[in-house]
């Protein structure tokens, strides 16, 4: 059995895979000690080789003897494996946003990530979900109920946030901004992509592929439609856990 885990930002992500095929994984909350929640996945599990990917992967690795591989190398491989023939991936964590262009042999050639700004991640959402007082897990549905969007021009969530405000109070409906939100995430995903090139199949990942507003969005703006797998969360992990069983340098 090998093991890989996926240190995020909101949740932490673990895969068991035993000749290439994932027969076990658990998907929690993540805390503040990265270590810890480690441990806590791994409590009375067995295995020949641990992985460790995320924001927190290199305390955990180091604590934990564990290989460490970056975040991008993860998703490449656990979506190119869950999906063959995949030449692009989008992911959408809680904190960051990343876009992998693939080869025709899977391997990976070039990438966009938006690590350094909230907007356009799975953080920005929360944050505007509670602004319009609108739940978290029907937010992008609500998307889907309208054709008529808002048009957010800040990029920044602080901004944002002082944008949506305004809207609110010049009445606006919740709906509208939701639909202008989530159109700006879509677009500033489209700009990613069309920096790397895009090329189909594209795999959507992360928490952001449980948005199914967010997807029907990104899909219009590229003018594709996205494979998704059961837990999109686990992409990394899985790809983790692949790579030490597979014995790649990480």
């Amino acid at each position: 059995m090998f093991i890989g885990i996926d240190l995020g930002s909101r949740t932490t992500n673990l895969a068991v895979v035993e000749k290439g095929t994932m027969v076990d994984s658990l998907i929690i909350n993540s805390g503040r000690n990265p270590v810890a929640i480690c441990e806590k996945l791994l409590m009375g599990r067995r295995y020949t080789g641990l992985a460790v990917t995320g924001y927190g992967r290199h305390l955990a690795g180091e604590k934990l003897a564990a290989k460490v591989i970056s975040e991008i190398k993860a998703y490449a491989l656990g979506a190119r494996t869950l999906f063959p023939g995949c030449r692009t991936v989008i992911d959408v964590g809680g904190q960051d946003c990343k876009v992998i262009a693939l080869d025709k042999n899977g391997i990976m050639k070039s990438f966009e990530m938006n690590d350094r700004c909230a907007a356009g991640t799975g953080r920005f959402l929360e944050v505007m979900a509670g602004i319009l007082d609108l739940p978290v897990e029907e937010f992008g549905q609500q998307v889907l109920t309208t054709n008529a969007g808002v048009k957010i021009n800040s990029t920044c969530t602080v901004f944002a946030e002082s944008e949506v405000i305004s809207l609110i109070n010049s009445g606006e409906s919740s709906v509208a901004i939701a639909r202008g939100l989530h159109q700006s995430i879509a677009r500033r995903i489209s700009q990613m992509v069309g920096r790397i090139g895009l090329t189909e199949p594209v795999v959507f990942a992360g928490g952001g592929a449980k948005n199914v507003g967010l997807v029907a969005l990104v899909e219009a703006e590229l003018g594709v439609s996205c494979l998704i797998f059961g837990e999109p969360q686990l992409v990394g992990a899985y790809g983790a856990a692949l790579a030490v069983e597979k014995g790649y340098k990480v």
